[in-house]
Parts: structure tokens; C-alpha cells; sequence
């Protein structure tokens, strides 16, 4: 099985002795977000593929990606840049920073290993198209050589991103937009045009109708990519975790509402406050990113499903 960790919150950036003693413990349990009884996912090499990485701040687990892959687990990074401002994204690190440490990724690991992300796109009038145009370009310009994927999405506007997006807005003094998708669809054969020129592929996650000429499905959770990374096959079916999502299978092993980045446009967090909140209360030689009650009718999940 491949394990991600994780699309419901940034492990590596703030959960990473949690992580690294769970590798040392050969199992975790993770709460189920849609109600069910919590369940156990074996982290045992021999029931692992490899890890797929969550990221916007690699830093602090840096030194945690060496004695992962010594232990025998090979893994991807999906690192999002988007370089917006503050108002926008609280405390996520600056795209210089972030640059750099995919380009140590690549050095250290292979070009292969880290899968930029420019996503959500966010329309705002402190981010409107034509900043989308040249902060991609600065982007893709900054990263060409390390990276031979981009995955971009366009922001979907959920009641709780209105909400947080609505706040952020009246507090710091901008207006943001859903456009129509003629807007979307011109930007993005732009910036399918501006990836091919610095040797990547653009792809769209989980939004079909996005797909102009140029770019591609996103498959973020990739059995290729790993297997590339791997030097042999690995079998996972697609089974994506959404509508058009074309990940193939994996077995996530974060929590919603406990990423403290603080960026307004985020799905995996309702309030910041209540993100910032769990982190502090988090126990990191605890079984769970984040406590759970327990139930005794708890089901064992191995990740070698077939």
C-alpha cells in the first residue's frame, strides 16, 4: 500500500517526530473523517510501497528523509509553491526558501522524487490572472531541472472556505472572485505553455474540465512516479478519493483541522484558531496525529490489500 501523508494536514512541516515514532512503533491509528470507527494502518516496511509527502515546509524534516529511505521506504514529496501574500498565506514559508529545498530533494534523491504544486488558484485582487502569469513564471523558472511535473487546481469555493476566505478579506482589505471557467481555461493553457517551456508537465488535479491541450490528469498519489523512484512495479489500482481524481490507492494517515499554516483557502481546515489549538495539544508519542475517543469495535487495516 501506498501510505500518504498526508492531503488532510502538513506532516512534515509540523508532525514529524510524531511520524518518524510511529515508523519506529510499525503502526499508527488514524481517526476516520466521516464518522466510522478509527482504524489501524500498518507501517511495517514489508506492508509499505512508500510514503507520498504533504508539504509547504520541508525544513523541519529535512534530516528525517535520509534514515527513511535507510530503512527502506522509498517516497515521493508533493511540495506546494504558490508564493502568495501574506494576507492570503499566514506563515507558510517564503517560495525562495521552499525553492530551495525542492532543488535539495531532487539533488539529494532524484528528479523524480518531489512533484511541484501550484495549487488551489485563487482569484483575488491582490492575486488576479496576470499575477498568476509571471509569479508561475518566477516560479517555474526557479525550478526548472528539479522538478518535471507542476500540478495546479482552482480554489473550490466549500461554505467553510467562503467563510474563511470572507473574513481574511474584510480584515486585511481585498475582494476575491469565482470566475467563469473561460477565465480558468485561458490561464491555464497559459501556464501549460510556461511549464513545457522550462521541461515540465502541467497537470490538473481532480477538475477534468480544466484539461486544455497541453496538460494532463494529475495523478498525485502515483504508483508510476514511485515505481520510477522504486527501480520495479508498484500494484496499486486507481481509486481516487474524489470525483476525476485519478490517484491510485493509498491509505491516508492525517487529520483534518490540525495544519496551523493559517492559509484562507485551505479544505482540510475549518478555523485557524482550532487548527493552531489541536497542534499544541497534539502528543507525539501519542498512536494518533491527533487523539480520538476510542471504540472497541476498531477494524485492522494491513495496507497489502490485494
Amino acid at each position: 500500500m501506498i501510505i500518504s501523508a498526508s492531503y488532510r494536514t502538513d506532516i512534515p512541516a509540523f508532525y514529524g517526530a510524531w511520524f518518524m515514532n510511529r515508523l519506529d512503533a510499525g503502526y499508527c491509528r488514524v481517526e476516520n473523517p466521516y464518522g466510522s470507527a478509527p482504524y489501524r494502518v500498518s507501517l511495517h516496511p514489508e506492508d509499505v510501497d512508500g510514503f507520498v509527502f504533504w508539504t509547504k515546509n520541508l525544513t523541519p524534516f529535512m534530516e528525517s528523509l535520509k534514515p527513511i529511505r535507510e530503512r527502506g521506504f522509498p517516497f515521493l514529496v508533493q511540495y506546494s509553491i504558490t508564493g502568495y501574500p501574506r494576507q492570503l498565506e499566514f506563515s507558510v514559508v517564503d517560495s525562495e526558501r521552499a525553492v530551495a529545498q525542492v532543488r535539495q530533494v531532487a539533488a539529494d534523491y532524484g528528479e523524480r522524487v518531489a512533484v511541484w504544486r501550484y495549487d488551489p488558484i485563487l482569484f483575488t485582487s491582490l492575486t488576479p490572472p496576470d499575477f498568476h502569469r509571471e509569479n508561475f513564471t518566477r516560479l517555474a523558472a526557479a525550478l526548472a531541472g528539479a522538478v518535471d511535473e507542476v500540478v495546479i487546481s482552482f480554489a473550490q469555493i466549500y461554505r467553510k472556505t467562503r467563510r474563511n476566505l470572507d473574513w481574511a478579506a474584510a480584515r486585511f482589505g481585498f475582494t476575491w472572485e469565482d470566475p467563469p471557467d473561460a477565465v480558468k481555461l485561458a490561464l491555464a493553457a497559459e501556464l501549460a505553455a510556461i511549464a513545457h517551456q522550462h521541461g515540465m508537465q502541467l497537470t490538473v488535479c481532480s477538475q477534468s474540465q480544466y484539461v486544455v491541450p497541453g496538460a494532463a490528469a494529475a495523478r498525485c498519489i502515483d504508483a508510476g512516479r514511485l515505481a520510477d523512484v522504486i527501480g520495479r512495479p508498484v500494484r496499486a489500482p486507481v481509486k481516487g478519493n474524489r470525483p476525476d481524481c485519478a490517484c491510485h490507492l493509498s491509505r491516508d494517515i492525517g487529520a483534518y483541522d490540525t495544519c496551523p499554516h493559517g492559509c484562507v483557502y485551505c479544505y482540510a481546515v475549518r478555523e485557524r484558531d482550532l487548527a493552531q489549538t489541536r497542534y499544541r495539544q497534539h502528543d507525539p508519542t501519542g498512536e494518533f496525529l491527533y487523539p480520538v475517543a476510542q471504540t472497541e469495535t476498531e477494524p485492522d487495516i494491513q495496507p497489502r490489500l490485494f
